[in-house]
């Protein structure tokens, strides 16, 4: 499937919310950790988490899937395995920050590989690391080929804020194995620390509880070890908030299986829509601060670009190195549709319009582009034409049966045409 002409629709009806996609990130990387067997329900084979899955199989867990449930046999600390295990990440970023501290904490040699723009995703601060305990790794530069080899040794590791909550969550999930002596401190401003609250609460779930000093250093408060649990993942607020917006643009769309006391960052979205004044008239613009909810802002900005005023989203510069340049494409885009927006180095301005004309966009192989141009398309005079539609598949591969299923017009085509 190339490409999906969306006809305007206005959306309605119930759906369940996708299980959190972060959530289960961390259950199935915990679950591989302990000593024993785990059950991880209400699971969805995104293709991250096909990898991640594949990554601690590749480590030496079982796992065994039933339906939306997995049966997990951990290793138990130790790395069974023999060899140089093969870590395919796909597009994870979460599969490979969060892996390559555990590997190599259990000494256990591994080549990493993935598609897309992964290999140009930063890993400096691991790097430093293996650099200053001497460990041999090499890489190729522009694509996801590194080997990494030794085994990482308990260290107080100090690692910036502002590069990705993703380092940090890795060398937690390592800390057990490391044991004493090993500590993580976060130097300069922390963005995304819900992201790392999600990381801790996982652990807490499998047993091992972090001694968290106000965000700024995280230790064992004793020796202790993953222990295997029953685990239900959650909905996932990131998903939801393509509904969310969609309702705030005037469809009615009823999402179940949220829990109302989430840690999740993307929870932020609800706040947000509601600070523009969602469900009283036309959205009025704000300010949005983007740090936070990175993975909500390309929709968010389609709420923007239909508000009333001119809206600022700022502290934005990660999204250019999401699976693509995301405050580019949004600009980009959006502007196809007929929106008004001015990309700054690590912003976004958006001055509202009062409705989107329709027309040919590109997901950019990017499945939150691809589910915001979707519900942009709710909001548009004319047909849109989405090409790359299928990226979806990368966290929630059956949105566009549950677009259909509330009320959405689509009709595959192979090739381009005029919408």
């Amino acid at each position: 499937m190339a490409y999906l002409e969306i006809r305007p629709a206005k959306l309605a009806g119930k759906i369940t919310a996708p299980p959190s996609k972060s959530m289960a990130h961390r259950a199935v990387i915990c679950a591989a950790l302990a000593g024993g067997k785990s059950t991880i329900r209400g699971v969805d084979y995104s293709d991250d988490i096909l990898a991640t899955m594949g990554a601690v199989r590749a480590l030496g867990a079982e796992i065994t899937p039933v339906g939306d449930t997995l049966t997990v046999q951990g290793i138990g600390g130790r790395a069974p395995r023999q060899g140089t295990a093969l870590v395919d990440c796909n597009e994870s970023g979460s599969t490979l920050r969060f892996c390559i501290p555990i590997f190599a904490a259990l000494g256990c040699p591994a080549h990493y590989v993935g598609r897309g723009n992964l290999g140009k995703r930063p890993l400096a601060p691991y790097y430093g690391i293996f650099d200053a305990q001497g460990m041999p790794y090499r890489k190729r530069e522009d694509t996801l080929d590194l080997w990494v080899e030794g085994k990482l040794a308990p260290a107080v590791f100090s690692l910036p804020g502002d590069v990705s909550s993703q380092f940090i969550s890795g060398l937690l999930f390592a800390l057990p194995l490391l044991g004493e002596g090993a500590a993580v401190r976060v130097t300069g401003e922390l963005e995304s620390r819900q992201y790392l609250d999600l990381t801790l609460a996982a652990m807490a779930d499998f047993g091992v509880k972090v001694r968290n000093r106000e965000h700024r250093e995280f230790t064992l408060g004793e020796r202790c070890a993953y222990t295997p649990c029953g685990y239900t993942v959650e909905g996932d607020y990131s998903q939801s908030a393509f509904f969310a917006v969609a309702n705030a643009l005037g469809s009615s769309v009823e999402v179940g299986n949220l829990r109302a006391d989430s840690l999740q960052g993307d929870k932020a979205a609800l706040d947000i829509l509601a600070r523009m004044g969602a469900g009283q008239g036309r959205l009025r613009a704000t300010e949005i601060d983007a740090s936070g909810c990175l993975d909500v802002i390309p929709v968010l900005a389609l709420a923007a670009a239909l508000a009333q005023g001119t809206t600022r989203i700022v502290r934005a510069g990660r999204l250019r190195i999401k699976e693509c340049d995301r405050l580019s494409a949004t600009a980009q885009e959006l502007n196809a549709l007929g929106a008004n927006i001015e990309e700054g180095p690590d912003s976004m301005t958006i001055t509202g319009v009062e409705k989107l004309r329709g027309g040919c966009v590109w997901s950019h192989n990017d499945h939150r582009m691809a589910m915001m141009l979707a519900i942009a398309a709710t909001c548009c005079e004319e047909p849109v034409l989405l090409k790359d539609p299928e990226c979806v598949s990368k966290s929630y591969g059956h949105f566009f049966r549950d677009y259909e299923k509330l009320g959405g017009i689509i009709h595959e085509q192979q090739h381009r045409t005029n919408p």
